[in-house]
């Protein structure tokens, strides 16, 4: 079926399969593991802990559950936690159906907590992530009880040109050895090798095509309109907006924002610490 995202290969998928099991070794034993069945697809969803509000973990572009390895211990101490591997991303979520816009993005999201069995949940997204989040609350605001955004994509200041630019030779079949450790070497600080989650996020680029519409950015009005409580992380040396312009757009359009611009990058260690500040009932 077109418009599906999928492993390039049966060959690709057992590569990144692979790694994505030594990632799934580092983790912390999750208490729950569910595929839940959406109009687009089944959702796997990892719970950690028992007590607490319900925390929603959402990661960014090829994260998977594993990109919140460091964080989830803190969290779930407090929180009921659910970490999802987005559809028509990589990881153990299977796409069935084509995702077209904001509102199916929102629908899949909206149908995952509801077979969880939330009526409401505190979000936590991170890049691509923190888009997903936004994009439930405007759409879904009922569902929402708080957003914590970490360097949201898309949200608060439109993506550069340049990410783009930089981005089109690591789909290139020929030049992606070498063009996909330095993008992402450039795109998060970091060196990819260093870490399983670095690991993981390297294969699924380097594996898996993606068939997801670009996100659209919210208007002056969507933003106004969110009344539940948000706390905006800006990373000072982010790549995916203009730190300084998303940084003052939160600030103007948040009725109940707590907007910080980090000086640097925005760790997910450093991220859980400050939700656990943020969040009620922490």
């Amino acid at each position: 079926m077109s418009g599906l995202g999928g492993f390039r290969s049966a060959g690709e998928r057992a590569r990144y399969e692979a790694v994505y099991d030594e990632a799934l070794r580092a983790m912390p034993e999750p208490a729950a593991v569910r595929d839940l069945p959406t109009a687009f697809g089944a959702v796997r969803v990892y719970r950690f802990g028992a007590g607490g509000e319900p925390l929603v973990l959402l990661p960014g572009r090829c994260g998977t559950s594993v990109a919140f390895r460091a964080g989830i211990p803190a969290l779930a101490r407090r929180h009921r936690v659910h970490t999802v591997d987005p559809l028509g991303e990589p990881g153990r979520s299977e796409q069935t159906a084509p995702i077209r816009d904001g509102a199916d993005q929102a629908r899949w999201l909206d149908e995952t907590l509801a077979r969880l069995g939330l009526g409401r949940a505190h979000l936590l997204g991170v890049s691509s992530g923190g888009w997903l989040a936004a994009n439930l609350a405007v759409r879904r605001p009922e569902r929402v009880a708080s957003l914590t955004l970490a360097d949201p994509v898309a949200t608060f200041a439109p993506v550069p040109p340049g990410l783009v630019l930089r981005a089109l030779p690591v789909g290139l079949r020929y030049v992606s050895s070498w063009a996909r450790p330095r993008f992402l070497r450039w795109a998060t600080g970091a060196d990819p090798a260093g870490t399983v989650e670095g690991r993981l996020l390297s294969a699924g680029f380097q594996h898996f095509r993606t068939a997801l519409p670009r996100p659209v950015p919210f208007t002056d009005e969507q933003l106004r309109a969110l009344a539940m409580p948000v706390l905006a992380i800006i990373a000072g040396r982010s790549v995916v907006h203009d730190p300084r312009r998303a940084y003052a757009r939160a600030r103007a359009l948040l009725q109940r924002g707590e907007v910080e611009l980090w000086p640097d990058a925005a760790p997910v260690e450093e991220v859980a610490e400050r939700a656990l500040r943020f969040l009620p009932g922490s």
